[in-house]
C-alpha cells in the first residue's frame, strides 16, 4: 500500500459538455477526506460499495459546492486495492474543479499520469499487459482496436506470455541443474532441449508477425492524396469520409492547405490528407499550400496518387510519383471513370484501381487495394497483439533464443546455453511486469491519462 493519497479528475472535462464528472481519490486517507467533504442526505449508511446521495461541502465556509453522489470502495475491493472514494459531480468545468481543489486542500495530492493504474499493478491488481490494455482501450480509434484491448484486459496476452516463459524456465532449471550437479543427474538430451526452445521461438515469431497488424489497428495510417490540380482529390476525400470536409469546384488550385479527415476503413483507422495540387504557380498562398503538400508526402505512411482518366497519365503525373519518398507505399488511382469517353486510349500506366469520386464506383476496390499496398490485408482473426514495448521485448527474447540454439549447434557446454536462455526469460518477464525496473514502469504509466 502507498503511504500517500492521490486524487484526480477521472473523466473528460469540457465547458458545456458532459452531464457527470468524477473526482477519484485513492489511498489511506481517501475515506476520511470523503467524510470531511461530503454531507449525505438523511440517515444513509456509510459502507463499502454503497452509493450515497448528498452535497459536497466546503468545510471552511459550509458552502454547498455541488449536489453529488459518493461511492466508497474499501481496500482491497477496488481498482487500486486501496481505499477509493469517487465523487460523481455535475459535468462541465467549474463544479468538478472546485471539488478537486477541496480534495487537494483536505490532504490529497494530484495524481501523476497513470498513477492509479500503476498502483493497481504494484498492489497486484493487474499485470503490466492488462494495465497497458486499459490505456489502449481508452485511446482506441476503431472497434477492432477496442476488441484487441479488451482481449488484453481479459488477460489473453498475459496467459500466452506466461505460458511461454514457464516453458523456458523449465528448460533453464534443467540446464542449470546439469551445470551444478551433472554427475548426480541422468543425462539431458540436447535434441529435446533444442526442440523445446525452437518451439517457443516459433510461437514468439508468430506473435511478432501479428504485431504489425495490431499496431495498424491501434495507430492507423496517414495517407496523403496527391495529384495535379482538379483531378478530384477533394471529391475523393469527401466521398470516403462521407462529409464535405474539402471545397470542391471546377477551378484548379482550390485546396490551398492540408485538409485532414479521420475515418475507419475495414477496421483500420485512416487519416486522409487532402493536399494542395502541386504545380508551378505565382500565387503566394497557393505556394505555401504546395510546400505543405510536399512535407505531407515525407510524413505519410502511404501515398495515393490520383490522376484523371479522361486525360490519361501525363508527364506531370509521372513527376509527382517521383516525389514520393523511397520506401513509402504508392498507390496509383485513375479517377473520373464515369466521364471517360468510350473507346478512349488507355493511359501509359496501368492504374491499380479505376474509380469515380463523384459516384463512388470502385470505392471498395480502392480501400482494399490501399490496405494491400501497405501490406495490410485484414486482421485474419487477430486475437491478441503486442504493442511497441512488448514487441521490442519479444524480439529480444527471440534473438536470445537464437543465440542459445547456436550454442547447441556448436555443442558448447550447458552453461553457454543458459546465458542467453536466462536473457530470454527476463525479456518475457518484462512484458508482463514480473521482472521490470521502476524506471520502465514510470515510462509506461507516464503515457496514461491523469485520471487513470
Amino acid at each position: 500500500m502507498s503511504a500517500d493519497t492521490i486524487a484526480a479528475i477521472a473523466t473528460a472535462v469540457a465547458a458545456a459538455e458532459g452531464s457527470v464528472a468524477i473526482v477519484r481519490i485513492s489511498g489511506p486517507d481517501a475515506e476520511a477526506i470523503g467524510r470531511r467533504l461530503f454531507a449525505a442526505a438523511g440517515r444513509q449508511i456509510w459502507e463499502s460499495h454503497r452509493v450515497l446521495y448528498g452535497h459536497v461541502i466546503d468545510p471552511a465556509t459550509g458552502e454547498r459546492v455541488d449536489e453529488a453522489l459518493l461511492l466508497l470502495m474499501q481496500a482491497p475491493r477496488s481498482f487500486t486495492r486501496e481505499d477509493v472514494v469517487e465523487f460523481h459531480c455535475h459535468g462541465g468545468l467549474i463544479c468538478v474543479q472546485r471539488v478537486l481543489e477541496l480534495v487537494l486542500a483536505a490532504g490529497a495530492r494530484c495524481a501523476l499520469p497513470g498513477e492509479f493504474s500503476q498502483r493497481a499493478f504494484l498492489n497486484g491488481r493487474l499485470d503490466l499487459t492488462r494495465a497497458e490494455a486499459i490505456s489502449e482501450l481508452i485511446t482506441a480509434r476503431s472497434r477492432r482496436a477496442a476488441q484487441l484491448a479488451i482481449a488484453g484486459l481479459d488477460g489473453g496476452l498475459q496467459r500466452q506470455i506466461n505460458r511461454l516463459r514457464e516453458r523456458l524456465l523449465d528448460q533453464l532449471a534443467e540446464l542449470e541443474a546439469r551445470v551444478d550437479f551433472e554427475e548426480d543427474l541422468p543425462p539431458l538430451d540436447p535434441g529435446l532441449v533444442t526442440s523445446e526452445l525452437g518451439a517457443v521461438r516459433l510461437e514468439l515469431t508468430a506473435l511478432l508477425a501479428e504485431a504489425d497488424q495490431g499496431q495498424l489497428l491501434r495507430e492507423g495510417l496517414r495517407v496523403a492524396i496527391v495529384g495535379r490540380p482538379n483531378v478530384g482529390k477533394s471529391s475523393l476525400l469527401n466521398r470516403l469520409s462521407r462529409s464535405e470536409r474539402a471545397i470542391v469546384t471546377d477551378l484548379p488550385g482550390t485546396t490551398r492547405d492540408l485538409v485532414e479527415s479521420e475515418l475507419v476503413l475495414q477496421g483500420v483507422p485512416i487519416t486522409l490528407l487532402d493536399t494542395a495540387g502541386i504545380r508551378a504557380t505565382d500565387d503566394r498562398v497557393e505556394r505555401i499550400g504546395i510546400e505543405r503538400s510536399r512535407a505531407a508526402l515525407q510524413a505519410a505512411d502511404a501515398v495515393l496518387l490520383l490522376f484523371d482518366l479522361t486525360v490519361g497519365w501525363t508527364a506531370e503525373d509521372q513527376a509527382l510519383g517521383e516525389l514520393v519518398p523511397e520506401g513509402v507505399p504508392l498507390l496509383i488511382v485513375g479517377n473520373k471513370a464515369d466521364q471517360r469517353p468510350a473507346g478512349a486510349a488507355a493511359p501509359e500506366v496501368d492504374a491499380a484501381v479505376s474509380i469515380s469520386a463523384l459516384t463512388g464506383a470502385g470505392q471498395e476496390q480502392l480501400v482494399g487495394a490501399l490496405l494491400r499496398c501497405c501490406g495490410r490485408s485484414g486482421d485474419q482473426g487477430l486475437q491478441v497483439a503486442l504493442n511497441r514495448r512488448q514487441r521490442d521485448l519479444a524480439a529480444r527474447a527471440v534473438a536470445s533464443l537464437e543465440r542459445s540454439l547456436e550454442a547447441g549447434v556448436q555443442q558448447l557446454p550447458w552453461d553457454f546455453w543458459t546465458i542467453d536462455l536466462r536473457a530470454a526469460v527476463r525479456a518475457l518477464g518484462e512484458i508482463t511486469g514480473v521482472e521490470v525496473s521502476e524506471a520502465v514502469l514510470d515510462r509506461v504509466f507516464a503515457r496514461f491519462c491523469i485520471g487513470k
